[in-house]
């Protein structure tokens, strides 16, 4: 049996109806249901991306010493380990490989400059937060400045109803996994980038905007603003109460500079 299956008596199982679960729910729930009949977690990944994206290979064969981002950008293949986090990881390089393989690039770039040591330094360190827990935002002008200015009731509650024209895709596989057991506080890193919306809902067109958007200079600047993916309407009931977005524990006002 696959140790995947034994993980997942410890897990929660993945809601596949949960919005935030929609892009990734046809090929989660096929590998997921591989690995439940005995398929080792890599070659249930391997089997349903075919020739789009990489190979993904027990974590075993990872040399002892190796990076693992050189590891992927030498050989063209990922390094699993079996359980929820190399899951959804596998899963996001279904649906966004061209950035997937741009940050691995970026990654392998920093290592040829600085070695590996104990600190990243911070164009790596900002590209692993991007691929843990970026979130795309695709959104009228209105929601992207109560966004940035931390405005959350003018964000969630005065302009609710342009929500219903934005669309939310968590990129950070770290990201999905907590929501996995969803609880208020869980936050996401918002890529500063408006998702254009021309592009509609085609995720292989926002994989191709954003890898040729992303570099290691503007990763590096921290590109990112803060958002509790719980209060997005629609992806938690208590959220419909005004009153859930005053929790300024969750729910931070922007710093003022002193």
């Amino acid at each position: 049996m696959c140790a995947f299956s034994e993980a997942v008596q410890t897990w929660p199982a993945p809601d596949w109806s949960q919005p935030w679960n929609a892009p990734f729910a046809e090929d989660g729930a096929s590998v997921r249901g591989a690995c439940e009949q005995g398929v080792p977690l890599p070659q249930a990944l391997t089997q349903r991306i075919g020739t789009a994206g990489p190979r993904f290979v027990p974590q075993t064969d990872l040399p002892d010493g190796m990076a693992y981002e050189q590891f992927i950008f030498d050989t063209g293949s990922v390094p699993t380990r079996e359980g929820l986090h190399d899951f959804f990881n596998g899963l996001v390089w279904m649906r966004f490989p061209a950035t997937k393989r741009l940050l691995n690039r970026l990654q392998a770039t920093e290592i040829a400059k600085a070695g590996v040591g104990q600190v990243r330094g911070p164009v790596r360190d900002a590209i692993t937060l991007f691929d843990e827990n970026a979130v795309l935002l695709q959104a009228p002008e209105e929601l992207w400045e109560a966004l940035i200015a931390r405005e959350w009731t003018r964000l969630f509650v005065a302009l609710r109803p342009l929500w219903a024209q934005a669309r939310l895709v968590l990129f950070g596989h770290a990201l999905t996994e907590k929501l996995v057991a969803p609880y208020k506080s869980i936050t996401g890193h918002v890529y500063r980038e408006p998702v254009p919306l021309a592009l509609e809902d085609d995720l292989a067109a926002w994989d191709a905007w954003l890898a040729g958007r992303l570099t290691a200079a503007g990763l590096g600047a921290k590109p990112f603003t803060p958002l509790p993916v719980l209060g997005v309407p629609g992806w938690w009931p208590a959220n419909e109460d005004p009153a859930y977005y005053t929790d300024a524990g969750v729910f931070r006002p922007r710093r003022v500079p002193v």
